[in-house]
Protein backbone atom coordinates (compact mmCIF):
# COMPACT_ATOMS: atom_id res chain seq x y z
CA UNK A 1 0.00 0.00 0.00
CA UNK A 2 1.60 3.60 -1.21
CA UNK A 3 0.86 6.62 0.42
CA UNK A 4 0.14 4.81 3.66
CA UNK A 5 1.40 7.18 6.69
CA UNK A 6 -1.63 9.14 6.52
CA UNK A 7 -5.06 9.85 5.27
CA UNK A 8 -6.76 7.33 3.25
CA UNK A 9 -3.88 5.36 3.34
CA UNK A 10 -3.00 4.83 6.51
CA UNK A 11 -7.02 4.39 7.57
CA UNK A 12 -7.09 1.46 4.76
CA UNK A 13 -4.23 0.15 6.00
CA UNK A 14 -5.84 -0.12 9.36
CA UNK A 15 -9.06 -1.81 8.02
CA UNK A 16 -7.55 -4.21 6.26
CA UNK A 17 -5.27 -5.42 8.71
CA UNK A 18 -8.31 -6.38 10.81
CA UNK A 19 -9.86 -7.82 8.25
CA UNK A 20 -6.35 -10.45 8.57
CA UNK A 21 -4.17 -8.56 5.16
CA UNK A 22 -0.64 -8.72 6.48
CA UNK A 23 0.50 -5.10 5.25
CA UNK A 24 2.87 -3.54 3.75
CA UNK A 25 3.37 0.30 3.85
CA UNK A 26 4.98 2.48 1.96
CA UNK A 27 5.34 6.51 1.97
CA UNK A 28 8.08 8.81 2.17
CA UNK A 29 7.69 9.80 6.00
CA UNK A 30 9.77 7.38 8.40
CA UNK A 31 8.14 8.17 11.71
CA UNK A 32 4.57 7.76 10.87
CA UNK A 33 4.95 5.14 8.67
CA UNK A 34 7.21 3.05 11.20
CA UNK A 35 4.51 4.09 13.75
CA UNK A 36 1.79 2.15 12.15
CA UNK A 37 3.06 -0.30 10.56
CA UNK A 38 4.22 -1.73 14.01
CA UNK A 39 1.02 -1.01 15.85
CA UNK A 40 -0.52 -2.82 12.90
CA UNK A 41 1.89 -5.73 13.19
CA UNK A 42 2.73 -4.87 9.27
CA UNK A 43 5.89 -3.87 7.63
CA UNK A 44 7.07 -0.22 6.66
CA UNK A 45 9.29 0.76 3.34
CA UNK A 46 10.19 4.48 3.66
CA UNK A 47 10.22 5.26 -0.15
CA UNK A 48 10.04 8.54 -2.59
CA UNK A 49 7.81 7.36 -5.40
CA UNK A 50 8.76 10.15 -7.84
CA UNK A 51 12.63 8.59 -8.32
CA UNK A 52 11.75 5.78 -11.11
CA UNK A 53 14.79 4.11 -10.52
CA UNK A 54 13.54 3.54 -6.93
CA UNK A 55 10.20 1.70 -7.72
CA UNK A 56 11.83 -1.45 -9.22
CA UNK A 57 14.22 -2.01 -6.14
CA UNK A 58 11.36 -1.39 -3.29
CA UNK A 59 9.35 -3.77 -5.06
CA UNK A 60 11.83 -6.50 -4.90
CA UNK A 61 12.61 -5.70 -1.27
CA UNK A 62 8.76 -6.15 -0.11
CA UNK A 63 8.98 -9.35 -2.35
CA UNK A 64 12.22 -10.73 -1.03
CA UNK A 65 9.68 -11.07 2.41
CA UNK A 66 6.71 -12.71 0.64
CA UNK A 67 4.66 -12.27 -2.13
CA UNK A 68 2.13 -9.22 -3.14
CA UNK A 69 -0.88 -10.97 -3.35
CA UNK A 70 -2.63 -6.81 -3.33
CA UNK A 71 -1.04 -3.46 -4.85
CA UNK A 72 -2.76 -0.67 -3.53
CA UNK A 73 -1.61 2.31 -5.82
CA UNK A 74 -3.05 5.33 -2.78
CA UNK A 75 -0.08 7.55 -3.37
CA UNK A 76 -0.93 11.15 -4.53
CA UNK A 77 0.20 14.56 -4.99
CA UNK A 78 -2.11 17.48 -4.91
CA UNK A 79 -1.46 20.94 -6.54
CA UNK A 80 -3.61 23.55 -7.07
CA UNK A 81 -3.34 27.13 -8.96
CA UNK A 82 -3.30 28.54 -11.72
CA UNK A 83 -0.80 26.48 -14.37
CA UNK A 84 1.28 29.56 -15.28
CA UNK A 85 1.96 29.78 -11.33
CA UNK A 86 2.73 26.47 -10.78
CA UNK A 87 6.77 25.53 -10.27
CA UNK A 88 7.97 23.07 -12.98
CA UNK A 89 9.50 21.24 -10.43
CA UNK A 90 6.08 20.51 -8.61
CA UNK A 91 4.18 19.76 -11.87
CA UNK A 92 6.85 17.29 -12.79
CA UNK A 93 6.76 15.29 -9.14
CA UNK A 94 3.01 15.55 -8.81
CA UNK A 95 3.11 13.42 -12.58
CA UNK A 96 5.64 11.11 -11.03
CA UNK A 97 4.04 10.41 -7.92
CA UNK A 98 0.67 10.27 -9.43
CA UNK A 99 0.36 8.64 -13.01
CA UNK A 100 4.25 7.22 -13.33
CA UNK A 101 4.88 5.55 -10.26
CA UNK A 102 1.68 3.47 -10.14
CA UNK A 103 2.47 2.56 -14.27
CA UNK A 104 5.89 1.41 -12.85
CA UNK A 105 4.66 -0.17 -9.73
CA UNK A 106 2.45 -2.48 -11.73
CA UNK A 107 4.68 -3.42 -14.30
CA UNK A 108 7.13 -5.09 -11.38
CA UNK A 109 4.27 -6.30 -9.45
CA UNK A 110 2.61 -8.42 -12.52
CA UNK A 111 4.98 -11.20 -13.19
CA UNK A 112 5.34 -12.33 -9.82
CA UNK A 113 1.26 -12.49 -9.57
CA UNK A 114 1.10 -14.03 -13.03
CA UNK A 115 4.19 -16.98 -11.65
CA UNK A 116 1.96 -17.72 -8.77
CA UNK A 117 -1.72 -17.06 -10.86
CA UNK A 118 -3.13 -14.82 -8.65
CA UNK A 119 -3.05 -10.86 -7.61
CA UNK A 120 -5.19 -8.09 -7.60
CA UNK A 121 -4.39 -4.50 -8.29
CA UNK A 122 -6.42 -1.49 -6.96
CA UNK A 123 -5.64 2.28 -8.24
CA UNK A 124 -6.64 5.00 -6.05
CA UNK A 125 -8.15 8.04 -8.79
CA UNK A 126 -10.23 10.86 -8.31
CA UNK A 127 -13.51 12.03 -9.98
CA UNK A 128 -10.58 15.10 -10.93
CA UNK A 129 -9.99 12.89 -13.97
CA UNK A 130 -13.57 13.00 -15.20
CA UNK A 131 -14.55 16.88 -13.95
CA UNK A 132 -13.22 19.79 -15.55
CA UNK A 133 -12.24 22.35 -12.17
CA UNK A 134 -10.30 25.93 -12.63
CA UNK A 135 -6.97 25.45 -10.77
CA UNK A 136 -7.01 21.78 -10.97
CA UNK A 137 -5.30 21.01 -14.31
CA UNK A 138 -2.07 19.06 -13.84
CA UNK A 139 -3.82 17.12 -10.54
CA UNK A 140 -6.87 16.16 -13.16
CA UNK A 141 -4.57 15.54 -16.04
CA UNK A 142 -2.64 12.64 -13.67
CA UNK A 143 -6.24 11.01 -12.41
CA UNK A 144 -7.30 11.14 -15.79
CA UNK A 145 -4.56 9.35 -16.97
CA UNK A 146 -4.52 6.76 -14.21
CA UNK A 147 -8.07 6.30 -15.27
CA UNK A 148 -7.17 5.25 -18.28
CA UNK A 149 -3.91 3.44 -17.81
CA UNK A 150 -6.26 0.70 -15.37
CA UNK A 151 -8.77 0.66 -18.25
CA UNK A 152 -5.92 -0.04 -20.43
CA UNK A 153 -4.14 -2.67 -17.98
CA UNK A 154 -7.77 -4.37 -17.44
CA UNK A 155 -7.75 -4.99 -21.00
CA UNK A 156 -4.07 -5.82 -21.31
CA UNK A 157 -4.65 -8.56 -18.42
CA UNK A 158 -7.41 -10.01 -19.94
CA UNK A 159 -7.62 -13.84 -19.34
CA UNK A 160 -4.82 -13.68 -17.18
CA UNK A 161 -6.05 -14.48 -13.06
CA UNK A 162 -4.60 -10.62 -12.29
CA UNK A 163 -7.85 -8.46 -11.85
CA UNK A 164 -7.93 -4.68 -11.09
CA UNK A 165 -10.62 -1.98 -9.28
CA UNK A 166 -10.48 1.29 -10.46
CA UNK A 167 -11.62 3.96 -7.28
CA UNK A 168 -12.65 7.32 -8.84
CA UNK A 169 -13.30 8.99 -5.31
CA UNK A 170 -14.44 12.51 -5.12
CA UNK A 171 -13.03 15.07 -2.11
CA UNK A 172 -12.78 13.73 0.96
CA UNK A 173 -12.79 15.75 4.43
CA UNK A 174 -8.93 16.25 4.89
CA UNK A 175 -6.42 19.36 4.62
CA UNK A 176 -6.39 18.41 0.89
CA UNK A 177 -9.65 19.66 0.70
CA UNK A 178 -8.15 23.03 2.53
CA UNK A 179 -5.77 23.44 0.03
CA UNK A 180 -8.57 22.88 -2.98
CA UNK A 181 -10.10 25.60 -1.33
CA UNK A 182 -7.04 28.14 -0.69
CA UNK A 183 -7.15 28.99 -4.52
CA UNK A 184 -9.89 31.47 -4.88
CA UNK A 185 -11.48 29.97 -8.41
CA UNK A 186 -10.83 26.42 -6.84
CA UNK A 187 -13.15 27.35 -4.43
CA UNK A 188 -15.92 29.39 -6.03
CA UNK A 189 -15.82 26.04 -8.96
CA UNK A 190 -16.61 23.62 -5.58
CA UNK A 191 -19.15 26.16 -4.20
CA UNK A 192 -21.28 26.05 -7.39
CA UNK A 193 -20.69 21.97 -7.77
CA UNK A 194 -21.97 21.71 -4.02
CA UNK A 195 -25.00 24.19 -4.25
CA UNK A 196 -25.88 22.13 -7.62
CA UNK A 197 -25.77 18.86 -4.71
CA UNK A 198 -22.87 17.49 -7.42
CA UNK A 199 -20.16 17.59 -4.67
CA UNK A 200 -19.57 16.57 -0.80
CA UNK A 201 -17.25 16.38 0.84
CA UNK A 202 -16.82 12.12 1.88
CA UNK A 203 -16.47 10.83 5.48
CA UNK A 204 -13.08 9.25 5.17
CA UNK A 205 -14.72 5.95 6.82
CA UNK A 206 -17.31 5.75 4.10
CA UNK A 207 -14.11 5.74 1.82
CA UNK A 208 -12.42 3.54 3.72
CA UNK A 209 -14.89 0.79 4.00
CA UNK A 210 -16.00 0.64 0.73
CA UNK A 211 -12.44 0.51 -0.82
CA UNK A 212 -11.97 -2.67 1.57
CA UNK A 213 -14.95 -4.35 0.53
CA UNK A 214 -13.94 -3.57 -3.15
CA UNK A 215 -10.45 -5.18 -2.46
CA UNK A 216 -12.46 -8.59 -0.84
CA UNK A 217 -15.35 -8.62 -3.69
CA UNK A 218 -12.91 -7.92 -6.04
CA UNK A 219 -14.84 -5.23 -7.44
CA UNK A 220 -13.89 -3.50 -11.18
CA UNK A 221 -15.18 -0.16 -10.40
CA UNK A 222 -15.95 1.88 -7.04
CA UNK A 223 -17.33 5.51 -7.73
CA UNK A 224 -17.86 8.01 -4.86
CA UNK A 225 -19.77 9.50 -3.74
CA UNK A 226 -22.59 7.84 -5.92
CA UNK A 227 -24.60 10.89 -6.92
CA UNK A 228 -21.37 11.62 -8.88
CA UNK A 229 -21.17 8.07 -10.77
CA UNK A 230 -22.76 9.59 -13.84
CA UNK A 231 -20.09 11.89 -15.11
CA UNK A 232 -17.18 8.61 -14.65
CA UNK A 233 -19.49 6.22 -16.26
CA UNK A 234 -19.61 8.25 -19.98
CA UNK A 235 -16.28 8.52 -19.77
CA UNK A 236 -16.14 4.53 -19.45
CA UNK A 237 -18.35 4.04 -22.02
CA UNK A 238 -16.24 4.06 -25.03
CA UNK A 239 -13.33 2.06 -23.02
CA UNK A 240 -15.70 -0.63 -22.40
CA UNK A 241 -16.72 -0.66 -25.96
CA UNK A 242 -13.05 -1.23 -27.22
CA UNK A 243 -12.63 -3.82 -25.19
CA UNK A 244 -16.03 -5.84 -25.93
CA UNK A 245 -14.46 -5.43 -30.03
CA UNK A 246 -11.70 -6.24 -28.88
CA UNK A 247 -12.42 -9.54 -27.16
CA UNK A 248 -10.54 -12.75 -28.68
CA UNK A 249 -8.48 -10.86 -30.63
CA UNK A 250 -4.56 -12.19 -29.86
Amino acid sequence: MTGASRGIGAALAAELAARGARVVLVARSVEPLEKLAAELGGEAFAADLADASAIEPLVRRIEAGGPIDVLVNNAGVDLTGDLVALPTDEIARLLAVNLCAPMLLCRAVIPGMRSRGAGHIVNVSSLAGTNAVPGLAPYSASKAGLSHFTAGLRAELKGTPITTTLAQVGTVESTMVDSLRAHEPTRRALARLERLHLAVDLDLRVVVDALADAIERDKRHLRLPKRDALFPLIVEVPRRVTELLLTGVR
